[in-house]
């Protein structure tokens, strides 16, 4: 079992870029935007606790902010196991991170993503 603590240095700016990307996107109401870039975030972050935890979160206040409350019921337990089953190595690769698939289903990972994370990782 692997154990995760920390993003390397080298992923956290990629990471970085989506969750700013989203913001900016949010409040601009550009929401699927913005969804697409917390995604993006998501599935950079999954395998760290506090990136992942934090995509969580900012998934939370996105489903506040549209008032979709099948978002908000849906993040609540995905931001208080996310980050656990990251430091233990438990995640699904590829996970958009939203309600709209299941929390331990793996997908396959954009290949941008994929070459970002095997160069940074």
């Amino acid at each position: 079992m692997k154990i995760y603590t920390r993003m390397p240095k080298t992923l956290l700016p990629f990471y970085n870029k989506e969750i700013a990307a989203a913001k900016t996107n949010l409040e601009n109401s550009n929401f699927l935007k913005s969804w697409y870039h917390l995604e993006r975030a998501h599935i950079i972050g999954q395998k760290y606790p506090y990136e992942h935890t934090l995509a969580h979160w900012k998934m939370l206040q996105f489903g506040i902010k549209i008032k979709n409350k099948k978002e908000i019921i849906g993040q609540i337990p995905r931001l208080l196991f996310g980050g656990v089953k990251s430091f233990v190595g438990h995640i699904p690769n590829g996970n958009t991170g939203g309600v709209n698939v299941p929390p331990l289903k793996s997908m396959e990972i954009p290949k941008d993503i994929e070459a970002i994370i095997k160069a940074n990782s």
